[in-house]
């Protein structure tokens, strides 16, 4: 859909005044070029769906050139704010591969024979992170003999920590297609709907819902929407949905992912099949309460040890200390961006969220809490966006907290 968004819209945001608010931190830092290589950079700067492995040029000056592979540059050029002409492609002939084009504009278009560039380097726990590889590193500094390489990932972390009202808009709204999605799972469960149906037909279930409400993916890597029955609760925070069926006496979880204008919905919801035991509903009743003490924890100036401090407190007066996963978070951003909460790399185990990062205002991320008991067969998750105030969080998700007996 070719790019229609304006100032008054609420999704609107102001994708120049990014590129140069990047500009203005290249020059704090005596860098010369910028190239980006991160799905996270794509969706911040381009506002456009960039899958495909691609590279996003930022000169001193003006707009970004963006190179990608030669089957989704036209896709792309349709759908971003960029000039068609500074979308190109790259494809496998002499001249042409992706090293080539990138260097030709650099040298010959920018006129620059050396400087300074800023890539992006690093170290995550998910995949698709998109750092430079070795390979690439090695080609382009091979490829632009006269130029100093340094890693300036945070750069465009640092700007991109504290949501602008249009990308906050995007996620209420991705946040309102994941709770269609709940109604449905919840209405075709409900009544004894359960039986017959199996994990991968309730991930069907909440993606036709959220569809129909607007949501064009199922974001998630990890296998879409994440469903999970009975023991499978329990193995963790990762957990693609089987052909498994569901069965009464068990617990089930439903983590469904949306995808609006690049914002991602995310939420996770619990329920027991009945007949629920007496230890499943004590396990789902502490489930309900850290969740609810964590939440009403968080606010700007709080830290991720702090909180994850509140909820072992909790947990240990509720004598389920045992299972529960040391975590109350993970970060979130536009597509490609989902894990460190911050933006410098320089904590005590780098890369990793830093324990002491305080919360500002205007700051998002997701809620991601876990509880598993593996030995009782049953486990909860619960995820939601939320966006950090002064005196507490907004959740972004509006379905209720609980976990229902069906």
């Amino acid at each position: 859909m070719p790019y229609d968004l304006r100032p008054d819209s609420p999704y609107w945001i102001d994708n120049r005044a990014r590129v140069r608010g990047l500009q203005e931190a290249m020059a704090r830092e005596g860098i010369d070029v910028y190239l980006a290589s991160r799905p996270r950079t794509m969706s911040f700067i381009m506002d456009a769906f960039c899958p495909w492995r691609s590279y996003l040029v930022v000169p001193p000056k003006g707009d970004p050139v963006f190179f990608t592979f030669v089957v989704d540059a036209v896709r792309v050029a349709d759908e971003t704010w960029l000039p068609e002409d500074n979308v190109r492609a790259y494809a496998p002939m002499g001249g042409q591969d992706q090293v080539s084009a990138v260097s030709c504009f650099v040298l010959e278009e920018l006129g620059l024979s050396k400087g300074r560039v800023g890539y992006e380097d690093g170290m995550s726990t998910w995949t698709p992170e998109g750092y430079l590889s070795r390979y690439e590193y090695e080609a382009f500094r091979a490829a632009l003999p006269g130029f100093d390489f340094v890693n300036s990932h945070e750069l465009v972390d640092a700007m991109s920590v504290i949501k602008d009202a249009g990308t906050i808009a995007r996620f209420r709204e991705a946040s309102r297609q994941v709770d269609e999605g709940h109604k449905a799972v919840r209405e075709a469960i409900s009544n004894g709907g359960w039986k017959g149906l199996t994990e991968t037909v309730i991930g069907g279930i909440g993606a036709l819902a959220m569809r129909r409400a607007g949501s064009v993916s199922e974001w998630n890597f990890a296998g879409l929407n994440e469903i999970s029955s009975g023991r499978r609760t329990a193995l963790g925070a990762c957990t693609p949905p089987t052909t498994r069926p569901l069965a009464a006496g068990e617990p089930l979880m439903v983590d469904l992912h949306s995808m609006h204008r690049l914002a991602l919905g995310d939420h996770s919801h619990n329920y027991l099949i009945g007949p629920a035991t007496k230890a499943q509903r004590r396990h789902a009743d502490n489930f309900v309460e850290l969740v609810r003490t964590v939440l009403g924890a968080w606010k700007a100036g709080s830290t991720p040890s702090g909180l994850a401090e509140a909820m072992f407190e909790r947990a240990e007066a509720l004598g389920c200390s045992d299972f529960v996963v040391p975590g109350c978070e993970h970060g979130i951003g536009l597509f490609g961006d989902e894990w460190r909460i911050g933006s410098a790399a320089d904590s005590p185990l780098p890369y990793w969220t830093d324990p002491d990062h305080a919360y500002a205002p205007g700051e998002m991320v997701i809620c991601a809490m876990q509880y598993a008991s593996p030995a009782d067969g049953i486990g909860f998750r619960y995820e939601n966006p939320i966006v950090i105030g002064e005196r507490g969080v907004e959740p972004l998700s509006k379905y209720p907290l609980g976990i229902e007996e069906v």
